[in-house]
């Protein structure tokens, strides 16, 4: 077994453990040691453990929130209107596609009869082609905050020179509108330090047995002698047994510093790539609600992509209008005070909606046909079974 490290006796005080004790070895002498009251040992690094860095001195254990960007150098970009917006139509889907859609919703629910689906005769179909607006900025943000890791041979910088700011530092070039972070050491503000977990020890008394490195054996709770007045088998009669936990050592590596002694203590900046999105979904007088609309894709009429996007101007829809209006100034003034916009992205896609009445075995019956993808809704399939397992 290997020999490890004795502490002080001041160091055994700081966990509740008597300066006279000396921690359990495998031996038949430790396996008598009283047990120890369980210590509390800290669990945060104390404010002292980090450097005053210039230029980060809010910077705490933990996160501080994200840091404003700096004003751009060069004068920022004005949008310009996007493209003209072409004039799309959507024809109206057939019978036989309204027809098959509905037959391959039937089949895909376990408990609902074809029947319907196929026999039901279509009597009316109307359109309620709707329209989808959406808003995408794509945002850089950054966070600081004090971390640390154990001590491997790692370079020491701090004080060598002054560190960049946090927006200085370049980070890794985003795909624009998909979320990613990046996170890494700021240069220039590493430094080595006792680990505050274990006091700089590499290791820390054994919870399970509170430092001891024995326990009362569970066979004849600690008597020696099982019923009968045989000696026990499994302590040999001694009472106690050594811990499992610690292997009889009372003591375990800690796992703050990893038993290394020391830790690398630096600033770690964490730079987050968002994709922030909103839509607005023209209200439809069919009857179909508006949440179904999210689940499907329509025909792209008009994107627009920039630095920062302007409203879309002249579409035929009036409520559209006013709702990129809305979107755009509440993504600028939102998301710029406390992050940078890399990118703007505005759509408007035309949705397929349309209703078909129907009837079957003499009664009128609904259900509409919506999306690109043919999706089918209905709240009155005629044919449903009650499955249920014997």
């Amino acid at each position: 077994m290997e020999s490890q490290p004795l502490m002080s006796g001041g160091q055994y005080k700081n966990y509740g453990i008597d300066p006279g004790y000396v921690p359990a070895a495998a031996g038949a002498a430790a396996m008598f040691a009283p047990p120890v009251a369980e210590h509390a040992s800290p669990s945060a690094p104390p404010a002292g453990m980090f450097d005053n860095m210039p230029g980060y001195e809010g910077t705490v254990a933990g996160g501080g929130g994200f840091l404003p960007p700096p004003m751009p150098a060069q004068p920022v970009p004005q949008p310009s209107p996007g493209p003209e917006q072409p004039h799309w139509n959507i024809p109206s889907i057939t019978e036989d596609t309204a027809r098959d859609a509905f037959s391959l919703y039937a089949s895909s629910k376990c408990c609902y009869s074809s029947a319907p689906a196929k026999d039901g005769v279509i009597i009316n179909m109307e359109s309620f082609n709707t329209y989808r607006y959406r808003l995408e900025t794509f945002t850089e943000s950054r966070s600081t905050e004090w971390s640390h890791e154990p001590y491997n041979g790692q370079p020491v910088d701090a004080y060598v020179q002054h560190p960049p700011g946090p927006w200085d530092i370049p980070a890794k070039a985003p795909t624009f509108f998909v979320d990613s972070e990046q996170k890494m050491k700021v240069p220039y503000t590493s430094s080595m330090k006792p680990c505050h977990d274990c006091l700089g020890n590499g290791r820390k008394p054994c919870k399970d047995c509170a430092g001891c490195g024995n326990k009362v054996c569970w066979v004849c709770n600690g008597s020696g002698f099982r019923h009968g007045g045989d000696r026990c088998h499994h302590c040999s009669g001694r009472g106690r047994e050594n811990c499992a936990h610690c292997h009889g050592q009372g003591s375990k590596q800690c796992t703050t510093c990893h038993g290394k002694q020391q830790l690398l203590v630096f600033i770690l900046l964490t730079v987050k790539w968002t994709n922030n999105s909103d839509n607005y979904v023209v209200e439809q007088l069919s009857g179909l609600q508006v949440s179904n609309l999210s689940q499907v894709s329509g025909k792209e009429l008009f994107r627009d992509s920039q630095y920062l996007v302007y409203p879309v101007m002249g579409f035929p829809d009036p409520t559209v209008v006013q709702a990129a209006q809305r979107l755009v100034g509440d993504h600028q003034g939102k998301f710029l005070r406390t992050s940078r916009i890399l990118q703007q992205r505005q759509t408007i896609e035309l949705i397929p909606v349309t209703k078909v009445t129907y009837t079957w075995k003499g009664k009128t019956y609904v259900y509409f046909v919506y999306g690109n993808e043919f999706k089918v809704h209905t709240n009155d399939y005629p044919a449903t079974c009650c499955c249920s397992v014997m």
